[in-house]
């Protein structure tokens, strides 16, 4: 059986994204709503996981953020998911304080584990699972795990981008996602992930279109 692996590939459409979020700061509304189209469906996965079926109603907050702050914004299309993915966070944990319930531990509508590229152990072991399936593992997750591997995998954050939204340690989060990745690897009897991941190496286990 092999061992599991994190291979780096760019997150789809992130020279695009760059591109629209630049036009948007200008003023192009029609590249605004670009930007919309490729990042929401990361983000509304993630929010899914801390909050559930409210997470549209989060979005749209979020969003209004957004496109409140969007001229403070610098930098590339990796750098607005990581921007975004904070600013959803944080009304996340507003909305679950205000509801006093503590976040669940992950999970997502969408088929997240929906995996391209090479097919080793890692991507057929993920690839099997259905979108009930995948929520089920997730879901299952203690909190820290499921929130990295969710930003690492649904949003398409790196280590250092990861452990920015989440205020920890790049290493903390590396070992998070490495440690809810393994435990997927295992329920799934695929065997193990590599322990040389590092936090160059970013999950491509879902899409963001």
């Amino acid at each position: 059986m092999g061992q599991l692996r994190q291979p780096r590939r760019a997150k789809p459409y992130d020279e695009e994204l760059g591109a629209a979020v630049t036009r948007a700061q200008d003023g192009d509304d029609a590249a605004f709503a670009l930007a919309y189209r490729i990042v929401q469906p990361g983000l509304l996965g993630y929010l899914h996981g801390l909050v559930g079926e409210d997470a549209e109603d989060v979005a749209s907050d979020a969003w209004l953020e957004i496109a409140r702050d969007l001229g403070r914004f610098k930098g590339d299309g990796p750098g607005f998911r990581g921007w975004t993915a904070t600013i959803a966070r944080h009304r996340a944990l507003d909305h679950l304080r205000r509801r006093r319930v503590r976040p669940r531990a992950g999970g997502t509508e969408q088929d997240v584990l929906n995996l391209p590229g090479p097919h080793n152990t890692h991507d057929q072991a993920l690839e099997s699972l259905s979108t009930e399936r995948a929520l089920e593992l997730v879901r299952g997750l203690p909190r820290d795990q499921a929130e990295a591997v969710l930003l690492r995998v649904v949003v398409g954050l790196d280590g250092p981008a990861s452990a920015r939204v989440l205020g920890k340690r790049p290493g903390a989060v590396r070992t998070a996602a490495h440690r809810g990745l393994k435990r997927l690897a295992c329920q799934l009897g695929v065997g193990e992930v590599d322990e040389g991941v590092t936090d160059e190496a970013s999950p491509t286990l879902g899409k963001s279109t």
